[in-house]
């Protein structure tokens, strides 16, 4: 089974790639972040057409996250985070699937830091920490996986003095991602890439893209359940170099039924 996340950049902007991408690699499970339209804009009906149902969560222009599965509808269990009631901000969609939890979450950039935005960042990920505890004490098959918005290590970046000062690469976002791994959940991609050197971002910039200056900031974190039946992990990396390409590149697990 293969569950994969794709920032997409824009549902509607992407649509040809995202549906290009579904079926060249028919993933299993699909979780999207940034799909950036309301709910009543979400393209069911052609996601339904190749095969996938979904359950989504939307935005106005900024944001939102949705969860496909390939010939079943995955159930819902929550969105959003407890914690902050006020916060309408459309990050985190969980849902049941093929017997697995899984949870697709699109964590908040945190730029510019020091700031208001960089303390929501924190607080956020503070939220979904005590989610993916409550997760974990099910003792169930889980996964949470989407943009998380935090390069974990220097080796996950082309060069790590080129944002030394970004929200993403701050000692209090690695320590916050850190406590999540030491809480018991397995870093999948960073599990079969320990020396580092894979990119899931290239910023349309600066040619950024063209001389591989990319960074690691998807990931997939596993319950024990699940990372007992990991079998491999990977980023899907030609499709970000397609025409009016996402910024991102899909990132994949392979789990044993």
């Amino acid at each position: 089974m293969t569950i994969a996340s794709f920032n997409v950049n824009g549902i509607k902007a992407r649509l040809p790639r995202l549906i290009e991408w579904l079926d060249e690699t028919r993933p299993d499970v699909a979780c999207l972040q940034e799909i950036k339209t309301q709910d009543e804009g979400f393209p069911a009906a052609d996601l339904a057409a190749i095969g996938y149902q979904a359950i989504w969560h939307g935005q106005k222009g900024f944001n939102g996250v949705a969860i496909l599965a390939r010939g079943e509808t995955p159930v819902e269990v929550q969105r959003g985070l407890a914690g902050e009631p006020e916060d309408e901000q459309a990050r985190y969609l969980e849902a049941c699937v093929f017997g697995i939890r899984v949870a697709g979450i699109y964590l908040p950039n945190g730029n510019p830091q020091p700031g208001p935005k960089f303390d929501y960042k924190l607080r956020w990920m503070e939220r979904l920490a005590a989610r993916m505890a409550t997760i974990y004490a099910d003792e169930v098959p889980a996964v949470v996986i989407g943009d998380y918005n935090v390069i974990p290590d220097d080796h996950d970046i082309w060069d790590p003095r080129a944002m030394a000062d970004d929200a993403l690469m701050q000692p209090q976002s690695r320590a916050a991602y850190r406590r999540l791994l030491g809480a018991g959940w397995t870093d999948a991609l960073g599990l079969h890439n320990p020396r580092g050197g894979v990119w899931t971002y290239w910023d349309y910039q600066a040619g950024a893209w063209q001389r591989d200056h990319g960074f690691r900031i998807d990931h997939a974190l596993l319950s024990p359940e699940l990372a007992d039946r990991l079998q491999a992990a990977g980023v899907d990396k030609t499709f970000r170099g397609r025409e009016k390409a996402s910024d991102h590149a899909p990132v994949w697990v392979r789990v044993a039924r």
